[in-house]
């Protein structure tokens, strides 16, 4: 991870025409180029919806692109063949791959089963507001299109703890399994909704034995098939943490140096954050939720927003160790659940603020890189063309995060609207070191140290953004400049 760099090679409305792995393969030595050291992939397992499930709606985890299922062979994103194809060019381009694995729900059962359950207030599932009852669930899952090769696991009703559609009377909700492993929920840390452990589809019961076996076996399958070198852990937020603790533990005695970040999505709430942590035992990573919620504040409010604030409260300020950041994923672009997008103003600064520094583990997302244009509805349930420009800035701060951020950081953190800082660079590398600064108000300058080894020498803004040189003076001090709403970096002249 030292000075790596993670990108999300994909977001909600990715391609639909199952190109995504060969895409990728072509992309892989500019990515390299870059400085990109890991790619976070897709779901790669088939979904409800097949060939155009995002893999979210996980279906089969046994079929990555290689079973008719679901009415299609591939998925959304290639074949099985493809995806294998994908990882292992990705490594050899010096790209480690980070799986995105699917462990709370499974949805488009097979056959009905007649379950017994009782209904639960949606603001608050510990509250049963129906008596024991009767009900036709889709909790069969027998993968008549795999017929049972790599594993004979018949998924049933005392496989999940919930559902949320009775199929008998074609009446959704959400219904607690009454079923030998408790009268309720598995416990879970986030209190939200009573107990956020139900969330979507069939939800998986991990106090049944049976279950958590499989489970570990599909991760045996999948580490041994795919060889990825990481994994992305969806919606942990609903999952048991005994579980996760259980599953991390088996995956990395098969794989040692394991990568693991968890999604556990708490924006401005570091205290959950850093609870989840505890309770897990600083097991993996986590995506700094909230510092993605300032970011977005900062985007929002403007020269408003007072920037020496900017990392208060986030997870990398206080474990930065174990802190993931990013600017946007495919649940906060436009149109989606938690919709909650940086604006492209600000882009630019967000990823100065998690490349350019020493704590953290940055994630880029691809559209920032890439732009993207379509579709969808919106809450209101009209429809809205959505258009993500690219960073033009993005591919310059990568290069000068490869090139030159090394080293000593000294903060000047002392003016609400204009932030830098200075990164002293590699001993053993005098082209190294840079100064950064930036403005979310009116034109602003700052005078900073680099240190006395880069004394005489002339730096200029490489993103280009001002024309001016600065020369550094003979105590390693120099005046640096930014544009108003910009972020400049200053390089020493080669």
């Amino acid at each position: 991870m030292l000075n790596g760099i993670m990108m999300q090679f994909f977001h909600w409305y990715s391609w639909e025409d199952g190109c995504l792995w060969n895409y990728l393969k072509s992309e892989a030595p500019r990515l390299a180029d870059l400085g990109v050291t890991a790619v976070w992939l897709p779901p790669a397992c088939k979904g409800t919806e097949g060939e155009h499930s995002r893999g979210y709606d996980i279906y089969d985890l046994y079929d990555l692109g290689e079973f008719d299922q679901k009415g299609s062979v591939k998925t959304r994103y290639g074949t099985k063949d493809e995806y294998l194809d994908c990882i292992k060019v990705l490594q050899e381009h010096g790209i480690t791959a980070i799986a995105d694995i699917v462990l709370n729900h499974k949805g488009g059962g097979d056959e009905t089963e007649k379950v017994w359950v009782k209904k639960v207030n949606p603001e608050n599932r510990n509250e049963f507001i129906s008596d024991r009852f009767e009900i036709e669930a889709f909790t069969k899952f027998t993968f008549p299109g795999r017929h049972n090769q790599y594993s004979d696991f018949i998924w049933n009703s005392q496989c999940f703890s919930g559902v949320d559609y009775d199929a008998g009377n074609k009446e959704t909700g959400i219904y607690s399994i009454q079923n030998e492993y408790g009268d309720g929920w598995e416990e879970v840390i986030d209190v939200e909704k009573g107990n956020f452990d139900y969330l979507m589809c069939c939800d998986i019961e991990y106090r049944n034995q049976a279950v958590r076996d499989e489970i570990k076996n599909w991760g045996k399958w999948y580490l041994e098939t795919a060889k990825f070198n990481g994994m992305r852990l969806d919606a942990i937020k609903h999952i048991s943490p005994r579980f996760i603790i259980e599953f991390i533990d088996h995956m990395r005695s098969l794989k040692q140096d394991m990568f693991v970040v968890g999604e556990y999505w708490a924006p401005g709430d570091l205290p959950l954050l850093k609870r989840y942590i505890e309770v897990t035992e600083g097991r993996m990573s986590l995506f700094d939720a909230s510092l993605h919620h300032n970011l977005y504040a900062a985007s929002e409010q403007g020269k408003d927003y007072n920037m020496t604030a900017i990392f208060d409260g986030s997870l990398v300020n206080e474990i930065p160790e174990l802190a993931v950041t990013l600017i946007d994923n495919h649940d906060t672009q436009p149109l989606q659940a938690l919709e909650a997008p940086v604006n492209p103003w600000f882009k630019a600064l967000a990823y100065a603020l998690i490349l350019l520094r020493e704590k953290g583990y940055p994630c880029v997302f691809y559209p920032d890189l890439y732009s993207s244009t379509y579709k969808d509805k919106g809450k209101d349930g009209n429809e809205y063309e959505i258009y993500m420009p690219k960073c033009d800035a993005l591919e310059g701060l990568l290069k000068a995060r490869k090139e030159f951020a090394f080293g000593y950081q000294r903060d000047y953190f002392d003016h609400p609207n204009c932030i830098g800082w200075t990164r002293e660079g590699k001993e053993d590398n005098d082209k190294t070191g840079c100064a950064v600064l930036l403005s979310n108000g009116e034109d602003g300058f700052k005078h900073m140290e680099v240190g006395a080894r880069h004394a005489g020498k002339t730096f200029y803004d490489y993103l280009g953004h001002i024309q001016d040189e600065v020369h550094i003076d003979e105590h390693g001090w120099a005046e640096f400049k930014t544009k108003g709403g910009s972020v400049s970096v200053w390089v020493q002249r080669q």
